[in-house]
């Protein structure tokens, strides 16, 4: 049987690296963005720019929460896999702004799941996030670990979109699987993410913000292994699950700016500032269970992603 599947913010850092590996794969591909102005509209256009005439890939531009857009685009292609990447992200803005968080993170993905129920998609994939843990003690394990202590609209709304999967999977016995990622990054990242962000500032000559003393530390997983991870997690028979998708390596955020500060031979200026609310000390990712059920490794280094960042980054200031 031919796969056919349905990415969700297909047009977006995630969702273009996964659209071409899956047409790599053989797949055909169709991508429901929305183009939103949450970041330039104009970048994700560029994300897609090489795979919008590819043989066996098909764009729609609408909102997940249209059900007659998804009823449309079930009657074109016949989906056998859903890949659920759209959300609104990032935890500061989730807490000015809350109940479109709701509206977006939570309405869309039970929208989809209706979809994936009335049109009996063999499998749901669903991006989930790290910050479902909260502030627990590191590392995090999905089997030993509590995710019931979100501490920001964003981490709640994700959390929330999980244990809606495991209802409509104990209704309908729908196979899913949620995806937690940590902290992603590499070519195509949003501005606004730190990596993106730093970068862009240490080259211009402008101030970093540190939020806190620089002690807190993340698990910086590259692109290139998150994608090994959901193309991994398309290709084994899936009852409910989650997986942690991360590096195992944590860094520091002072770690994090002298490597791209060396990396682009530039002095970083920083500037501290007080922790704000949402944020946690510190991520790392417990992957046994992802190893024992996905095999899934990661194989790049935060230093030769940082690069390679880099080296896009550079690219596309000369392109503008």
């Amino acid at each position: 049987m031919e796969r056919i599947v349905l990415v969700t913010g297909g047009a977006g850092f995630i969702g273009s690296h996964l659209c071409e590996a899956l047409l790599n794969q053989g797949a055909q591909v169709v991508s429901l963005d929305n183009f939103s102005d949450h970041y330039d509209p104009a970048m994700k256009s560029r994300n897609i720019a090489g795979l919008v005439n590819r043989a066996g890939f098909y764009l729609y531009k609408g909102d997940i929460r249209d059900a007659q857009l998804l009823n449309k685009i079930m009657q074109n292609h016949m989906i056998t896999d859903l890949v659920h990447l759209a959300a609104l992200a990032g935890v500061r803005k989730s807490i000015s702004d809350p109940l479109e968080y709701v509206d977006v993170d939570i309405k869309g993905t039970v929208n989809l799941l209706e979809f994936a129920v009335k049109y009996k998609v063999s499998r749901f994939i669903f991006a989930s996030s790290s910050s479902v843990y909260g502030a627990a003690p590191p590392p995090f394990s999905e089997r030993t670990t509590s995710a019931d202590r979100p501490i920001s609209p964003y981490a709640a709304a994700k959390r929330a979109g999980e244990l809606f999967c495991r209802t409509y999977h104990e209704l309908y016995k729908i196979p899913v699987a949620c995806l937690r990622f940590f902290t992603v990054y590499g070519p195509r990242q949003r501005p606004d993410m730190a990596i993106h962000l730093f970068t862009r500032l240490i080259d211009e000559g402008l101030e970093v913000p540190v939020f806190g003393t620089g002690a807190s530390s993340r698990d910086f997983t590259y692109i290139s292994d998150i994608i090994d991870g959901i193309t991994k997690t398309l290709s084994i028979p899936l009852t409910y699950n989650s997986f942690n998708l991360g590096s195992s390596q944590v860094t520091t955020l002072t770690e994090l700016i002298k490597i791209i500060s060396s990396e682009l031979g530039k002095k970083a200026r920083i500037s501290y500032h007080p922790i704000q609310p949402g944020d946690v000390p510190e991520t790392a990712a417990d992957l046994t269970h992802s190893y024992r059920i996905l095999g899934y490794q990661p194989r790049v280094s935060l230093t030769d992603g940082i690069r390679s960042f880099i080296d896009w980054y550079q690219k596309q200031k000369q392109t503008e």
